[in-house]
């Protein structure tokens, strides 16, 4: 089993088809769409495939380390627009094709009209937990081989 980070963004991934901002959603569009995504995180929970999900609003901050002593710096929020993450699911499934295809099924939750948004969402796979030193530097440099 691979652990897998699904990433909803607010902004910044190619738009989607059913291209309506959350914010101009009826209320029943909304629970709709919730309701979709909880019912495919218990059906995740019952495959054992399911870890942890959360939603994330827009606001934050940047912390930086300000030196020993010294209070931390805070600035923002001003992240790239790529960055501001909406949701993010934790999944745990046999391989790289599992995860892009519940990535997928994902993608099709309802949105205005109650037509599937058919939005990008992000795949990223965990590090291995035994993975060396140089494994790790060499996905900092983005010199290793991708994983399955």
């Amino acid at each position: 089993m691979a652990k897998y980070l699904l990433l909803k963004h607010y902004r910044g991934a190619p738009a989607p088809v059913n291209d309506v901002p959350m914010d101009q959603w009826t209320p029943e569009e909304i629970s709709a769409h919730v309701r979709y995504m909880n019912d495919f995180a218990a059906r995740l929970e019952k495959s054992g495939e399911f870890v942890d999900s959360q939603a994330l609003t827009p606001e934050g901050s940047w912390v930086q380390y300000g030196g020993e002593g010294r209070p931390p710096v805070t600035d923002g929020p001003f992240a790239e627009t790529k960055d501001l993450i909406a949701d993010w699911m934790i999944i745990d499934v046999d391989s790289h094709e599992r995860a892009v295809e519940l990535a997928a099924e994902l993608s099709a939750a309802p949105g205005a009209g109650g037509r599937p948004i058919h939005e990008w969402l992000e795949v990223r796979p965990f590090m291995n937990p035994h993975a060396t030193v140089t494994d790790f530097a060499d996905h900092c440099t983005g010199t290793a081989p991708a994983q399955e």
